[in-house]
């Protein structure tokens, strides 16, 4: 009975969001990461109000409190809302999201996503009809993160890849394999008009496992041109170092992996290239140890393949890449980003470069750098609140106690689900 009461509440709060009849909400913190660079606030707290900061202050600050605000009793170290700019939602447990359970639905984004301090996600392939429901759930009564997807990705021509091949049969015939530049553009602008934030190209891929398939470069500038065109991104699966290439001559604005297993690593020139032509990188390091163990690959084979792609990392963020935090969760079915976040220690990105992966990152590269990925006034209120201070312990990124989405709580650990 108390969490069937916890959750009505929690829908009951969301609804007052929409409404903007919310009272204020005072969230007292240990710490406050304002932003990744800047050095935390101590002992403050942040002001909340009609889904925005209103107010940020430290212990030697004072705010104005405005009569009927209520205190969180949740505290910690608090900071903005993480992105995830790569998951899918491909699992059963979406099936049929425009009719399934609520309670339902937000348990199973609590499980994969919200748990894990995500206020916004990014879907980067999926059944589009589907995502878009569940998004639609979202603004009425589902609680979980705000969702961004492309849609249905473009492959290239009798290159739907392998791994893919359980998909439902009714979802792999409606995945566009374009066959010219004008078809490319089509695909685009049905995806776009269909609700899709952006596309996804998959630019080398393999139907059997063993023949690889290349989508043409008159093909991926097209696609490119398309979604330029109304504003949006353009995300690509890359699989080779052949296809990094493609990517930076097509014109593609996110890698959504590093490469596995390459023969030739991303030398000095492809770095340089990949950064004067502004790609951003998604690492999603622990997608490969997973996909290797499920291949039954010897572990110090796969200690030997993911060091390769950390050196990639390493390579292209200390070059000055932008590097977008993403887990390809969804597809794997291991939610925990824990490893994740030690991968990229390991390659060399600070705690601080971590946060800005999560935060100020995706802000800046989807453009929303005015409203997202800082606590700050004006901002929306998308806030983490952690147990322990990641500058201490990268691991505590996962250890999550609340999470607020537009000044609502959507989770708190304490609570059962």
């Amino acid at each position: 009975m108390r969490a069937t009461w916890i959750f009505a509440a929690i829908l009951s709060s969301m609804a007052a969001v929409v409404s903007g009849a919310e009272k204020p909400l005072l969230i007292p913190a240990d710490k406050i990461y304002t932003a990744p660079d800047a050095q935390p606030l101590l002992n403050g707290s942040v002001l909340v109000r009609g889904g925005r900061v209103v107010g940020v202050a430290d212990q030697h600050a004072r705010l104005a409190i405005p009569k009927g605000t209520q205190t969180s009793d949740c505290r910690g170290v608090v900071v903005a809302g993480f992105q995830n700019s790569h998951v899918h939602f491909m699992e059963p447990v979406w099936n049929d999201a425009a009719h399934a359970d609520a309670r339902g639905l937000s348990n199973s984004l609590d499980a994969m996503l919200t748990k894990y301090g995500y206020t916004t996600v990014f879907d980067t392939g999926s059944d589009q009809a589907n995502t878009v429901a569940l998004r639609e759930r979202l603004r009425k009564d589902v609680r979980g993160p705000r969702v961004l997807t492309v849609g249905l990705p473009l492959y290239p021509v009798d290159g739907l890849p392998i791994y893919i091949a359980d998909m439902p049969a009714d979802v792999l015939a409606r995945m566009h394999q374009p066959k010219s530049a004008d078809e490319a553009r089509a695909n685009v602008r049905a995806n776009l008009a269909n609700g899709a934030d952006g596309t996804k190209l998959f630019l080398h891929t393999s139907h059997d496992g063993k023949t690889p398939r290349f989508m043409t470069l008159d093909v991926i500038r097209a696609a490119v041109e398309e979604t330029h065109a109304q504003g949006k991104l353009v995300l690509a699966h890359p699989t080779s170092l052949e296809a990094v290439r493609a990517a930076i001559v097509g014109g593609v604005d996110v890698l959504v992996h590093t490469t596995l297993g390459e023969k030739d690593p991303w030398d000095a020139a492809v770095v340089a290239q990949l950064i004067q032509h502004h790609v951003s990188v998604i690492p999603t390091f622990k997608l490969w140890v997973y996909e290797l163990r499920k291949q039954d690959v010897p572990p110090p084979v796969i200690d030997k393949l993911v060091a390769a792609t950390l050196e990639e990392l390493r390579a292209f963020h200390t070059a000055g890449g932008q590097v977008l935090f993403g887990t390809d969760v969804g597809y794997m079915h291991d939610y925990d980003p824990t490893d994740e976040y030690m991968f990229m220690q390991k390659a060399g990105m600070t705690p601080a470069q971590i946060l800005a992966s999560l935060t100020t990152a995706p802000a800046a590269r989807w453009k929303e750098s005015e409203r997202r990925g800082r606590v700050v006034p004006g901002a929306d209120a998308d806030l983490v609140v952690l147990g322990g201070d990641p500058a201490e312990d990268v691991k505590n990124f996962s250890n999550v106690r609340c999470v607020f989405r537009a000044g609502t709580l959507i989770y708190d650990s304490k609570e059962p689900r």
